[in-house]
C-alpha cells in the first residue's frame, strides 16, 4: 500500500486535535480561536509528550492560504457605504486609539531594548483590538443590542480597514532601507490609488459578470468562482507590490456589494473555517514555553499596557468622538485585548524576516491572557465610572461629557460650498485614477504591440495608439469637467450672489486644465510637436469632448451602471424584506410607519383575496407589498390571493397595525379536536349482484361527493390495478380499491 504524504498525516493530526480541543472550549464557552492556539501548542515540537507535526513548511503554506481566506471573508462582511455613512465620530475614535496604542507599543518595546522593527511591529499588534473576541463577549453577555456595543463595532470595522492599510505600510517599512516621511506618504498614495481603482473597476465589472451568469451558477460554481476571484486579486496585489491578504480583502469588499453576497458568505464559510483553523493552529505551534518563561516580565508589562492603555486612551478616543463619559468608558474597556490581526501582523513580520523569533509567542501569550480578561473588563467599566462620578467634581464630569471633535455641520452657503467642493474633488480624483490607468495600460502594453505589428510605420503606430488612448479616457475626462456643474448646490450658489460666479467658473477652469493635462501628456509622449501646439490641441480636444452628446450619454451610462451595481445589494435586500424601503422615513414624519406581518400557516386568511379580507375597511391599513419566498409583489390589487407564510408589508398607524396583528393572531383554524378519527385507510370492495353500484358510472356513484372516498383503481389479475374512468359503469364482480376515512369507508361498504 502506498505511503501517505506527510502533509496528509499532519493535516489529520491538526484537525483531530483541533476538533477535540475546540469542543472542550465550546463547552467552557470560550472563543474557538483560543482552542485552535492550544491545539497548535499540543501538536508543536515544544510539547514532548504528544505527536508533533512533521512538515511545518507545508502547514505554513496552508496557514498563508488561511490568512487570505480570513481577510476575504472579512471583506465580505465589510461595506464601504457603511463606512461613508458612519460620519466623523468613529473615525476620530479609531484614529485616536490606534495612535495612542502604537505609541505605547513603541515605548514598551524600547524600554526592553528591543530592535526598531520589533518595536514597530509590536506597536501595530497592540493597536488592533479583536473583532471576533469582542463580538463573542457581547453575544455571551447579552450586550450586543445595546447602544455602546454598536459604537464599539463601528470602530472595530474601521480598525480592521486600517489594519489592512497598516500591513501594507509595515511591508513597505520592512522592505525599505531607511524609510522617510516622503516614502511613507508615497506608500499611502499608492494604497489609495490602487484601492480606489480596484473598487471602481470591480464594482463596474464584477456585478455585471455575475448577473450575466446568474442562471448558470449553483452553490458549487459560485464557490469556485468566488475563490477564483479572491486568488486572482491576491496575485494582482502581490504583482503591484502589496500583500496577497490586501488583495483578498479588496475582492471581498467588492463582492460584498453584489446581490450574491449572502450566498457567497454562506458557501465560503466552511472553506474559511477550515483554513482559518489551520492558520490559528500554526500560531499555537510557534509558542515556545521556554520563551514564555524567559519573557514573563515583558508579557506582564504588555498585558498591563493593553488593559490600562485601552481603558484610558480608548475611553478618551470615544470622548473625543462625542460620547458621554459613561458610554466612552464602556466602549474603551471593551476593547482591552488583541487577537487575530495581531497574529496576522506577527506572521507578516516573520515571513519578511524582520522581527525576532521571541515576539510571536509573546504576542500569543498576551492575546490569550487579555482574551480571558475581556468579560471582566467589560463588567468593570460601570463600577469604575461610578467611582469617578463619586470622586470627581460635577463640573469635571460635565466638561468631560462635552469634549468632542465631532460637530454637526452648519447650514447655508458655507455648507453648499463644502458639499460642492467635496463632490467635485471626489469625482476628479476617481476619474483621474481611471484615466491614469487607461493611459498606463495603453502606453506600456498596447503601444509595443501596435509598433510590432506596424514595423517601419512608427508614427502611424503612435497615432493609432494616441487616438485610441484619448478615445478611451474621453468619457472620464468629460465627466470630470461637467459633473456637478448642474447640481443643486451649484445652482443655489450661482443664484445666491454674483460674488459666487467667479469662484464657480474657476472650479470649471481648474478641471478643464486637469483634463487637458492628460491629453497633453499622451500627445507629448507620442509626438514631437512644440509644447504650445500640443497645449492648443489638448484644450481643443477637451472642448470637443464637452460638446459631444455621445460622450455625454456614455459617461452618464457608465455612472448609472456603477451606481446601480453599488446599490444592487440594498435593492435586493429591500425586495426580500431584509431592509426597509427608503420612503419609510417620510412615513415616520407623519405618524405612520411600515410593519412586516407574517401570515400564519393555519390562518383563515389563507386562500382569500385582499378584496375578500377588506383590510382597508376593517383596519384602515394599506398593503404595499407581499413577500413570498424569493418573490416580491408590489402594490397588490384586490384579486391577489394571500398564501400561508406570506409576509405582508403594511402601512398604518400604531393603533391600526395593533388591531390588524391581533386579528391575524386570532383568526386561525386552531387544532382539530377529532384528529384521531382522520386517519386514512385503503380497503377492498367487491361489487356484488345486489350492490347499488351495478350499472352506475363512477361519476354517478357518489363515492366522492356523498361518502368522501376515492377509488384508487380496479383490480385486474393478481397484481395490476387499472385506473377507473369517470364514465365507466361498474359491473358485478368488479374489485375496487378505495381510500377514505374509517367511518366513511364503513358507510360505503354497508350500502
Amino acid at each position: 500500500m502506498a505511503e501517505l504524504p506527510e502533509l496528509v498525516k499532519d493535516l489529520a493530526l491538526i484537525l483531530v486535535v483541533a476538533g477535540t480541543v475546540t469542543l472542550l472550549f465550546k463547552r467552557l464557552k470560550q472563543p474557538l480561536v483560543l482552542g485552535y492556539i492550544v491545539a497548535g501548542f499540543i501538536v508543536s515540537p515544544h510539547m514532548p509528550y504528544t505527536m508533533s507535526v512533521i512538515d511545518r513548511a507545508d502547514v505554513q503554506t496552508w496557514a498563508d492560504i488561511g490568512v487570505i481566506f480570513l481577510l476575504f471573508s472579512l471583506g465580505l462582511d465589510f461595506s464601504f457605504k457603511k463606512i461613508l455613512k458612519m460620519g466623523a465620530a468613529p473615525v476620530i475614535a479609531s484614529l485616536t486609539i490606534i495612535f495612542c496604542m502604537m505609541l505605547i507599543g513603541v515605548t514598551v518595546g524600547n524600554s526592553f531594548g528591543w530592535s526598531q522593527m520589533d518595536c514597530i511591529f509590536l506597536a501595530g499588534m497592540l493597536a488592533m483590538s479583536s473583532t471576533t473576541i469582542i463580538y463573542k463577549a457581547f453575544d455571551d453577555m447579552g450586550l450586543r443590542q445595546q447602544h455602546f456595543a454598536s459604537l464599539v463595532m463601528s470602530v472595530l470595522i474601521l480598525e480592521d480597514v486600517l489594519a489592512i492599510v497598516m500591513m501594507v505600510m509595515l511591508s513597505a517599512v520592512a522592505t525599505g532601507n531607511n524609510p522617510d516621511g516622503g516614502e511613507m506618504i508615497g506608500s499611502v498614495l499608492r494604497i489609495g490609488f490602487f484601492l480606489i481603482l480596484w473598487f471602481v473597476v470591480g464594482i463596474s465589472l464584477i456585478p455585471m459578470f455575475l448577473r450575466s451568469v446568474r442562471k448558470l451558477i449553483s452553490e458549487e460554481t459560485l464557490l469556485v468562482v468566488s475563490l477564483g476571484l479572491c486568488c486572482l486579486m491576491a496575485v494582482i496585489s502581490t504583482q503591484v507590490g502589496f500583500s496577497s491578504a490586501f488583495g483578498a480583502f479588496v475582492m471581498g469588499s467588492i463582492l460584498a456589494e453584489t446581490v450574491e453576497a449572502e450566498k457567497i458568505i454562506k458557501v465560503v464559510e466552511p472553506v474559511k473555517n477550515l483554513f482559518g483553523a489551520v492558520f490559528f493552529v500554526s500560531v499555537g505551534m510557534l509558542v515556545d514555553p521556554a520563551i514564555l518563561v524567559e519573557y514573563a516580565l515583558p508579557i506582564a508589562v504588555i498585558v498591563l499596557a493593553i488593559l490600562l492603555g485601552q481603558s484610558l486612551f480608548g475611553s478618551f478616543g470615544y470622548l473625543l468622538s462625542g460620547q458621554t463619559l459613561k458610554t466612552a468608558m464602556r466602549c474603551g474597556f471593551s476593547m482591552a485585548q488583541i487577537g487575530e490581526f495581531a497574529f496576522i501582523i506577527a506572521s507578516l513580520g516573520l515571513s519578511l524576516g524582520v522581527i525576532s523569533n521571541f515576539l510571536y509567542p509573546v504576542v500569543v501569550a498576551v492575546s490569550v491572557i487579555t482574551t480571558f480578561l475581556t468579560p471582566y473588563m467589560i463588567r468593570a467599566s460601570e463600577p469604575c465610572y461610578n467611582m469617578l462620578e463619586r470622586r470627581l467634581p460635577t463640573s469635571w464630569i460635565s466638561t468631560l461629557n462635552h469634549i468632542t471633535l465631532s460637530h454637526p455641520s452648519g447650514k447655508g452657503a458655507k455648507n453648499n460650498w463644502k458639499s460642492l467642493l467635496r463632490q467635485m474633488t471626489v469625482n476628479t480624483v476617481i476619474y483621474s485614477i481611471l484615466s491614469v490607468t487607461v493611459v498606463a495600460l495603453m502606453l506600456t502594453l498596447f503601444l509595443p504591440f501596435i509598433r510590432h505589428l506596424l514595423v517601419g510605420w512608427h508614427w502611424t503606430a503612435n497615432f493609432i495608439c494616441g487616438a485610441l488612448t484619448i478615445l478611451g479616457i474621453s468619457p472620464f475626462l468629460r465627466a470630470m469637467v461637467m459633473k456637478k456643474n448642474h447640481s443643486e448646490e451649484f445652482k443655489a450658489l450661482w443664484a445666491e450672489s454674483r460674488l459666487n460666479h467667479l469662484p464657480l467658473i474657476f472650479t470649471i477652469i481648474v478641471r478643464v486644465i486637469i483634463a487637458s493635462s492628460f491629453v497633453f501628456y499622451v500627445c507629448n509622449y507620442l509626438s514631437r510637436f512644440a509644447n504650445a501646439l500640443i497645449i492648443a490641441i489638448a484644450v481643443a480636444v477637451v472642448l470637443m469632448m464637452i460638446m459631444s452628446r455621445s460622450l455625454k450619454h456614455s459617461s452618464i451610462r457608465l455612472e448609472r451602471m456603477f451606481v446601480q451595481n453599488l446599490r444592487s445589494r440594498d435593492i435586493e435586500a429591500q425586495v426580500h424584506g431584509r431592509k426597509r424601503p427608503l420612503y419609510e422615513g417620510h412615513l415616520l414624519d407623519r405618524n405612520v410607519h411600515m410593519s412586516d406581518i407574517d401570515v400564519p400557516m393555519d390562518s383563515t386568511w389563507a386562500g382569500k383575496t385582499l378584496l375578500q379580507l377588506q383590510l382597508r375597511q376593517r383596519f384602515g391599513v394599506h398593503v404595499s407589498s407581499i413577500l413570498r419566498a424569493e418573490r416580491r409583489l408590489n402594490i397588490p390589487d384586490g384579486n391577489t390571493i394571500v398564501f400561508p407564510g406570506d409576509r405582508l408589508q403594511v402601512i398604518g398607524a400604531d393603533s391600526q397595525l395593533a388591531k390588524l396583528t391581533e386579528a391575524l393572531r386570532n383568526e386561525v383554524y386552531g387544532s382539530d379536536p377529532d384528529i384521531e378519527t382522520k386517519s386514512m385507510r385503503l380497503r377492498q370492495m367487491v361489487v356484488t349482484g345486489g350492490s347499488p353500484l351495478v350499472g352506475v358510472t363512477l361519476r354517478e356513484s357518489g363515492i366522492r361527493s356523498r361518502y368522501n372516498c376515492m377509488v384508487v383503481g380496479i383490480e385486474e389479475g393478481e397484481e395490476n390495478l387499472s385506473p377507473v374512468s369517470p364514465d365507466r359503469k361498474f359491473e358485478k364482480g368488479d374489485i375496487l380499491w378505495i381510500v377514505g376515512e374509517e367511518h366513511n369507508l364503513s358507510q360505503l361498504l354497508e350500502q
